[in-house]
């Protein structure tokens, strides 16, 4: 399982109860009839409408999406239905890879044909990508609602789906399974507690340090509380430095797993008939959530493509599917607003109570800055 570097900013509706070699040339650009270039249309209209974006994406026949695994939000089912419904083909590469993986993607393989056309990232590396001017603005017809706080004025970066930070356990292998961080630090949980990935770098582990930090007298203006609840656990020998896959949840190896709660919940069901009792509990003590972003390559080889990929995401169709991977879709207050949303999925989404807060673009900066300079001290030995 990819663990990806995230942020975010802004509410969504989450207290609703409830993821460089040589290449050919790129392609030749394809543009609507008496339209702009794909590459500048900044919405469907330019295009002269749906059915003229499907045209040309279908003219182009292919996607290359990046660091997207298939049990991640559900995006294998995501995938193939984009794949299946327009008749495009997608390469999917480095499916395992981090959000600093597809950045450094869309710079080693500009003017490649093997690009990758969209982007799925951590809130950090959306803001600073946009900020480094690598992403085409873009608004999906469904742009207006969404929230302002989650998306860039410009259409640069939109956030689609989020989760909570959530303590997985293998009730089969750990008998009292946590229910809080506090829980954590206890002599029971000995060599069991892991995170998905390394914090500097992976958007679930950054999170759960976060969570942490929160869980321990800090805000969102200081996680190094969380950086001293991880040196704990380190010195108390429970932390379990194996990153957290679903190989090593299913094989026992990593019994407890701090996690996106959409990704914790999948595990639940995906192992269910494997002998592994999956139990989720978002911690009291450490709320924690964000959002995944949404971009487009400013040098996308496939741009229609690219833009009919972000208008099957922020449809009701994509965000459904999204919900069916337990994660929370943006545009979910306004589908239950119309009617559109599944309440089947809904209703199995992971409960939580209370309201949610949030991290600016700010705080998100510094804390990164201050788990780039402490997190090995505080893990290492």
């Amino acid at each position: 399982m990819s663990a990806r570097i995230a942020g975010l900013v802004a509410a969504l509706s989450l207290a609703i109860p409830l993821s460089a070699a040589c290449g050919a040339a790129p392609a030749e650009n394809t543009s609507a009839s008496g339209g702009p270039d794909a590459k500048t249309a900044t919405s469907v209209a330019d295009f002269g409408g749906m059915d003229k974006l499907v045209e040309a994406a279908k003219k182009e026949g292919k996607l290359n999406v990046i660091a997207l695994p298939r049990d991640w939000a559900n995006y294998g089912e995501l995938l193939d239905t984009f794949s299946s419904k327009y008749g495009i083909t997608i390469t999917s590469d480095n499916p395992d890879g981090s959000s600093s993986d597809e950045i450094n993607a869309v710079k080693t393989l500009k003017g490649q044909d093997r690009a990758p056309d969209v982007l799925d990232l951590g809130q950090s590396f959306a803001l600073s990508g946009a900020q480094e001017g690598l992403f085409a603005p873009y608004k999906v017809q469904t742009w207006d609602k969404i929230p302002d706080g989650q998306k860039a004025s410009d259409g640069g970066w939109v956030n689609d789906y989020g989760g909570y930070v959530s303590i997985g356990c293998d009730a089969k292998r750990v008998p009292n399974c946590p229910q809080t961080y506090a829980d954590l630090l206890k002599p029971e949980y000995k060599g069991k507690v892991a995170l998905n990935g390394d914090p500097t770098k992976a958007g679930a582990a950054f999170a759960g340090v976060y969570a942490a930090s929160l869980a321990n007298g800090g805000s969102f203006d200081d996680i190094q509380p969380g950086l001293e609840f991880f040196k704990k656990l380190k010195a108390a020998g429970n932390f379990n430095p194996v990153e957290s896959t679903p190989a090593t949840v299913q094989n026992g190896e990593t019994p407890i797993s701090i996690d996106w709660d959409y990704l914790n919940a999948g595990y639940a069901d995906q192992f269910a008939d494997k002998g592994v009792d999956w139990k989720v509990v978002v911690p009291s003590d450490g709320k924690y959530s964000q959002f995944y972003a949404q971009a487009i390559n400013k040098d996308a080889p496939h741009p229609a493509a690219a833009r009919l990929w972000q208008e099957f995401l922020f449809s009701s169709e994509g965000q459904n599917l999204y919900l069916k991977g337990y994660a929370r879709a943006v545009l979910l207050p306004a589908m239950q607003t119309d009617g559109t949303a599944d309440a089947a999925v809904v209703a199995k989404l992971p409960a939580v109570e209370g309201t949610p807060t949030f991290a600016s673009e700010a705080q998100i900066n510094k804390a990164k800055e201050t788990l780039a300079s402490g997190w090995g001290a505080a893990v290492s030995g």
